[in-house]
């Protein structure tokens, strides 16, 4: 991994962390997401004027990795429902790289040499060290770590599918905004129906918060796209996967300031 690509990396790690700490801001997490994932698809249909379409062999991609998102999002609300930040995020996202690894060597050929595969497996036990640290005093919720391991396990599908997707598409730019626009539907379109005539209403006092959030999101997941046309995949999925301790503690921060 060259150092441009680094870079980039633990710039969407941080970015990550930024619309995550924006995220946790708004209690009703169906909210939440409904302003991040429709601000995202809003962004990807500006966008879409102004870049290239994707070649014909990443749409497969582009159309599974939107349905793994939405599954995403409604794994993550469940987690979250089920069991407090501290005990779900990190095991969402450390368990994540260790199957990005596997399924990049079966469907990508790409398996990890020594220091690179060392690397993947200090990050997961990092993030491992999280969750148990969140953990601490308390019985273990198996209905919620069942959960958090679920959406790992939908997060390392969607980081490889888009990982062969956007190599396939000849422009990361294209595929984000495609992605964005694609993928950000399904959330709203619920919340519109769940909350029919008070839609406006219940999102209104969050859509500055939330809106911004969503650019962040597209942002942070456009730089991972981008890496992925120039390294490995699990390397990145590790690397990136530093957003989580970068969340814990500007959480720690919003909690003192509050």
């Amino acid at each position: 991994m060259t150092p441009l690509v680094t870079t980039a990396v633990l710039l969407a790690a941080v970015t990550h962390a930024g619309w995550n700490a924006l995220a946790h801001r708004i209690t009703d997490k169906l909210v939440g997401f409904t302003l991040i994932a429709g601000g995202g698809s809003l962004i990807g249909l500006a966008m879409i004027p102004f870049v290239p379409v994707p070649a014909a062999g990443a749409w497969p991609y582009l159309i599974a990795s939107a349905v793994i998102h939405v599954v995403y999002y409604v794994l993550l609300m469940k987690s979250f429902r089920l069991g407090d930040f501290g005990q779900a995020y990190p095991i969402a996202r450390g368990t994540a790289p260790l199957v990005v690894t596997l399924l990049a060597a079966v469907f990508a050929h790409e398996v990890p040499d020594g220091w690179a595969a060392a690397g993947i497996a200090f990050s997961c036990a990092g993030l491992t060290g999280v969750a148990l640290w969140g953990m601490r005093g308390r019985r273990p919720d198996w209905a919620a770590i069942n959960a958090a391991l679920a959406t790992g396990l939908a997060i390392a599908s969607y980081t490889v599918v888009d990982g062969l997707g956007v190599r396939a598409s000849g422009s990361s730019l294209g595929y984000i905004a495609w992605l964005m626009a694609l993928e950000g539907v399904a959330i709203p379109a619920y919340a519109l129906y769940r909350w029919r005539g008070q839609f406006t209403t219940v999102l209104r006092p969050f859509a500055a918060v939330g809106l911004l959030g969503a650019a962040l999101s597209v942002g942070a997941y456009g730089l991972v796209l981008w890496a992925q046309t120039r390294a490995e995949l699990a390397p990145i999925a590790a690397l990136r996967e530093s957003s989580v301790k970068l969340r814990s503690c500007s959480n720690n921060v919003i909690a003192q300031q509050a």
